[in-house]
């Protein structure tokens, strides 16, 4: 579907919404939340009952009033999730809609490729493709959200920054009637990049639907997930030292690595790029469960709200996937990639490497409810059955399957203090066979006051992932055996939730770790590594109206590993904020990003893979952004001027005024964001 006729369909799909839901008559919201279902690999996420129960006329002739009819209730559970949640109203955290967290870093524009400044184990058992340097942009089945409202919800979010990035934002959910709840989401960034062959586009799209029968027997859920990032790639600048001395101080003046300069495109709906990368993924997950157990219902006045207590939960999943990674160079410079990349072009050919996989997911689970009233303490036994197939343009394809078990149990206590989840899966046969997967979770809130505490304790034995076993057309150098990697993961918690305050503690130990020691070379580190990572959060309240956010990370790791992290890691806000004039909420202020200096990996653009390099360190200035948010109403905008620390000229102490992601990747210079985000209840 071409950008412009997808944007139509946005549209017509949005009006749609608006006209179907004109006549909706709004009723009284239940809490009823009887039903629950799995957690784990594939546990259900039952027992929703929200919308508005069925009224029968009585035979009085003045109908009761709605007390919701002015109001919304809205909330929503993730995906294999039983927790309600809400949606997130505050101001203050910017990145509670920009995609790139403060603990992750792109390559110097939004949609580049990016990694996190914390450790990023993969943890998960089973097939995995290796190509994350996008991932952070996409929706994920894991943090879907399925919805129940009492009003019809929409909201629109855009973002507009420096050199004509923007972002785009669609939301809209409604149900129909107490059964069935639908949503819509989509979101679309555009930024054609502070130097040359830097543009970059992000589409997603999310379709759920939730249907619950109406004596709650049967439950189903249905999502359909697009993501495609389109990325030009650079290779990074060619003379970076020359950014403090531009005669007209704009970094575009400076050559790349990669890429034609008259080739960066400029038009924000077109996602072709000569240069770069193109990552796409389609998922598709349909989600039945049917309940064996007790029925009730609930006569009120003219209102009847039909109840039903699971004891046996018949349930099957049904996820089928879809991948390409494709890199594509249609002006390859053979004497720039041997130069630079050390890599030789194949003759007479234009430099193309794609992988395409499709993925078929069975799985059936029996989940058991010894509490009629308490959704939230279940047993449950699963079994599924993986097939996969890769294909390459250029190479014999593969494809393999796995047949895997697991169980889980839940318990959270009716009284909401004590929550315990444990759980394991193996992979019993198949390609993957003895991989597997083990977590405890234990939490308990201290007193009435808010504290809580949390430990879990998670072990991952995984096969290295298919690009690194040689299941790829990309030019990497395979693993020449194989070790599984195996990962001990210790966390503890202590925190209050009206206080806003938390510490905690991560330790992990990882064996046989899986890394590229260049940007084509896979390898596997034969020691244990130890990692530590010690974090803070605290908001302090320094007087009526002005607060000081503190988060702090502290990372310490083997040296001789390699795994490069900063060792410290921070963000300090300063905010003066509160409810101005009946209306108005403002947060305004100063925020600090710092993190110390380390030996960043360097990226290789046409494996996309990060590696682990020891001859550059990376010493950046703390980031400086100043910000202005408000909420009138249903109205919140965002109003920021970063990297205020390129402002001061290049010193010997304070060293260059820009700031580097990696080697020869800058980040940007003064940028200036505008974001507004409106909601509306039909």
């Amino acid at each position: 579907m071409s950008s412009k006729k997808r944007i139509l369909f946005i549209c017509l799909l949005l009006c749609s919404f608006h006209i179907y839901v004109k006549a909706q008559k709004v009723l009284q919201a239940t809490n009823d939340m009887m039903g629950g279902g799995g957690m784990g690999s594939g546990g259900g996420m039952g027992g929703f009952s929200g919308g508005r129960p069925a009224a029968k006329k009585g035979n009085d002739s003045l109908q009761l009033r709605d007390k919701n009819a002015d109001s919304i209730t809205i909330y929503y559970k993730l995906y294999n999730s039983n927790d309600i949640k809400k949606l997130d109203t505050s101001i203050n955290d910017f990145f509670v809609h920009y995609p790139l967290p403060y603990t992750s870093y792109n390559l110097g524009n939004l949609g580049a490729a990016s990694k996190s400044y914390l450790t990023n184990t993969i943890q998960n058992a089973g097939l995995d493709m290796g190509f994350h340097a996008y991932d952070i942009y996409n929706y994920t089945l894991e943090q879907t959200p399925f919805y129940q409202t009492t009003r019809p919800y929409t909201e629109l979010g855009y973002l507009i920054g420096g050199k004509g990035e923007q972002l785009i934002e669609v939301k809209h959910t409604q149900n129909k009637k107490q059964q069935l709840n639908f949503a819509f989401d989509y979101r679309f960034s555009n930024a054609p990049g502070n130097v040359k062959n830097q543009s970059a586009n992000v589409n997603n799209m999310r379709m759920t639907a939730h249907f619950q029968s109406k004596r709650k027997r049967y439950e189903s859920f249905l999502t359909m997930i697009t993501n495609k990032v389109a990325s030009s790639e650079n290779g990074g600048l060619i003379k970076s030292d020359l950014l403090d001395s531009l005669s007209l101080g704009n970094p575009y003046e400076l050559d790349t690595r990669l890429g034609l300069s008259g080739m960066t495109f400029k038009n924000p709906f077109n996602t072709s790029i000569s240069t770069g990368t193109t990552y796409k993924d389609n998922t598709f997950l349909l989600k039945q469960t049917y309940d064996v157990g007790q029925k009730d219902s609930i006569v009120k006045d003219t209102v009847t709200t039909y109840m039903f207590y699971p004891r046996l939960r018949f349930q099957n999943e049904l996820k089928y996937k879809t991948s390409q990674y494709l890199f594509d160079d249609q002006n390859a410079d053979s004497v720039g990639y041997r130069k630079y990349f050390n890599y030789t072009l194949p003759a007479g050919k234009d430099l193309v490497f794609q992988d395409n996989w499709k993925v078929f997911n069975d799985e059936f689970s029996l989940i058991s409810f010894p509490q009629k009233n308490n959704s939230n303490q279940f047993l449950q036994l699963a079994t599924g059955y993986i097939s996969y197939t890769a294909t390459f343009p250029s190479k014999s394809g593969w494809n393999n399957y796995d047949l895997y078990a697991f169980a889980v149990y839940k318990n959270k206590t009716r009284n909401q203090l004590w929550d315990m989840l444990a759980s394991g899966k193996l992979y019993i046969n198949g390609y993957h066979a003895g991989d597997y997967e083990a977590k405890v979770y234990l939490s308990r809130i201290l007193n009435t006051k808010g504290n809580y505490m949390k430990l879990s304790f998670q072990n991952y034995n995984r096969t290295p992932s298919a690009n690194l076993m040689g299941h790829t057309q990309f030019p990497i150098i395979a693993l020449a055996g194989t070790k599984k990697e195996n990962t001990i993961d210790l966390i503890g918690v202590i925190g209050n939730y009206k206080s806003e305050w938390l510490a905690q503690v991560n330790y992990q130990l990882i064996n046989n770790y899986n890394y590229f020691s260049n940007g084509y070379q896979a390898n596997t580190y034969g020691g244990a590594i130890s990692y530590l990572r010690i974090q803070a959060e605290q908001k302090l309240k320094l007087s009526t109206h002005w607060n000081w956010y503190n988060q702090l990370n502290v990372q310490l790791v083997d040296q001789s590993s390699p795994i490069h992290v900063p060792l410290i890691l921070t963000r300090q806000r300063l905010a003066f904020e509160g409810n101005f004039y009946k209306n108005l909420n403002l947060s305004t202020g100063l925020e600090l990003i710092y993190h110390t200096s380390y030996k960043a990996d360097m990226y290789m653009p046409f494996t996309g893979q990060f590696y682990t390099q020891n001859n550059y360190t990376l010493t950046n200035r703390p980031v400086a952004n100043a910000f202005l948010h408000f909420m009138i109403k249903r109205l919140k905008a965002y109003i920021r001027l970063e990297n205020l620390n390129t402002l001061i000229p290049t010193s010997e102490k304070l060293g260059p005024s820009y700031n580097f992601a990696a080697q020869n990747y800058p980040t940007n210079s003064l940028w200036f964001r505008v974001g507004v985000w409106w909601n509306f209840i039909n």
